[in-house]
């Protein structure tokens, strides 16, 4: 087992320990503001994880009593069209990252996560949170509606309930978050990171050549119309069962044995 690494850039930190890395909010006592600065750190963070040698998981995690509060609102208060902007291309750049890595990514949600901090949860791979956590999209309440994170929102919980926490700007529980399938998993507070760990082994156990394929396919496929899901993705299938991993896999499963992954 590789040595953990550490690397901290402010208000992100990068950790990576062995098949498993981590990529932590630290601005604790603003409550994790996604600030374009930390939105590219964030973002860096993910690509750097991403193309290190032998992580097959991310987690993006968070210290203090929230996960975040969303935007840097002090960044949005008397600026130019051109800075507005800036603001959401960035925010949008890193939520792309978070489906453009190829490794899984599994959400750690310790506290309150609102606005384009439930953007966050919601366009991540997996989420677990503890039972006290809360999510919302309360930008109506300050005149500034959640346009962005409607958009991971709505697709990870449909119209209705999407439009509900839009247009009131109240939070739900873990528990409701959880029935809604913003969120995966409600855990105690002191078992959060437990599971976390827990869930990401059980992805990490897996190829990570199977876990670039099945999670760019998930993506492309997620909209298509039925009949252009099946066409795609059985090309995907069968290309993937002729990787080297596939082939050992089934082989494996035949012989009764526990597979050797090569991760190709």
């Amino acid at each position: 087992m590789a040595a953990p690494v550490t690397q901290e850039q402010d208000t992100v930190r990068v950790e990576v320990d062995d098949a498993t890395a981590r990529v932590v909010l630290t601005a604790a006592r603003r409550r994790n503001p996604l600030s374009v600065a930390t939105m590219r750190a964030l973002t860096a963070g993910l690509r750097e994880v991403s193309a290190t040698e032998g992580v097959r998981v991310i987690v993006i995690a968070a210290e203090g009593p929230a996960f975040s509060a969303g935007h840097d609102l002090s960044e949005m208060v008397d600026r130019t069209l051109a800075e507005e902007r800036e603001v959401f291309a960035v925010c949008t750049e890193m939520m792309r990252a978070v489906h453009d890595v190829p490794q899984p990514v599994i959400a750690a949600v310790q506290g309150m996560a609102v606005a384009a901090g439930c953007q966050l949860v919601a366009t991540a791979d997996l989420a677990i949170a503890a039972d006290h956590a809360v999510f919302g999209t309360p930008g109506v309440k300050i005149g500034l509606f959640c346009s962005t994170p409607m958009v991971a929102v709505s697709r990870a919980i449909g119209r209705k309930r999407a439009m509900q926490l839009l247009l009131t700007g109240r939070t739900i529980d873990a528990a409701t978050a959880v029935e809604w399938g913003l969120i995966n998993e409600a855990v105690p507070a002191d078992a959060l990171e437990a599971r976390v760990a827990e869930l990401a082994q059980q992805v990490a156990d897996a190829s990570g050549a199977t876990l670039r394929i099945g999670k760019e396919a998930f993506y492309r496929q997620i909209d298509l119309s039925e009949d252009e899901a099946y066409a795609e993705m059985s090309e995907v299938m069968a290309t993937n069962a002729m990787t080297c991993d596939a082939q050992e896999g089934m082989s494996a499963f035949l012989e009764k044995r526990q597979p050797v992954w090569q991760h190709r």
